[in-house]
């Protein structure tokens, strides 16, 4: 039985590869805008069940699991994942330096709430959240000074 061979013919899709920075080439996009926007919430949600278990799991010290614990949880994922989506969303209006101590706010706050989570001490807890707060800003900071131009774009 034979097959037809592919070839590069003419497209109806406008082609999504182009060269980016330093001359890189982008792989083609395989993927329609619905597969990214289910692809994105499914990652999402994923992300915030696995944080709220982690933050029942850490608060019930290892004893039964109740009620409360499962409330806990649920909470959690859901605190998670529309704090992670409205940073989304309004990340991306904002100056490099705002989205930048957005993200940040966003990854400190979540780490203390797990941290506190365990029962230590509120300083040692605010004290990690800060750090690893001006951490994340830091490096989402040099991550957009990089990658956009000088009108805040992202380069291409």
């Amino acid at each position: 039985m034979a097959h037809a061979v592919p070839t590069r013919g003419p497209s109806t899709r406008a082609p999504s590869t182009g060269t980016g920075m330093r001359g890189r080439t982008r792989t083609p996009d395989v993927f329609s805008e619905r597969t990214h926007l289910v692809a994105r919430w499914t990652l999402l949600v994923a992300a915030g069940l696995v944080y709220g278990y982690w933050a029942a799991s850490i608060h019930r010290f290892g004893g039964p699991i109740t009620g409360w614990n499962v409330l806990l949880g649920l909470l959690s994922t859901l605190g998670f994942v529309v704090l992670y989506a409205v940073v989304r969303a309004v990340g991306r209006r904002l100056p490099r330096e705002g989205h930048a101590a957005l993200w940040g706010a966003f990854a400190g706050s979540a780490l203390g709430w797990l941290y506190a989570q365990s029962g230590v001490a509120m300083f040692t807890c605010v004290l990690v959240s800060l750090l690893v707060a001006a951490g994340v800003a830091g490096a989402s900071f040099y991550w957009y000074y990089t990658h956009e131009d000088a009108r805040g774009l992202p380069v291409a």
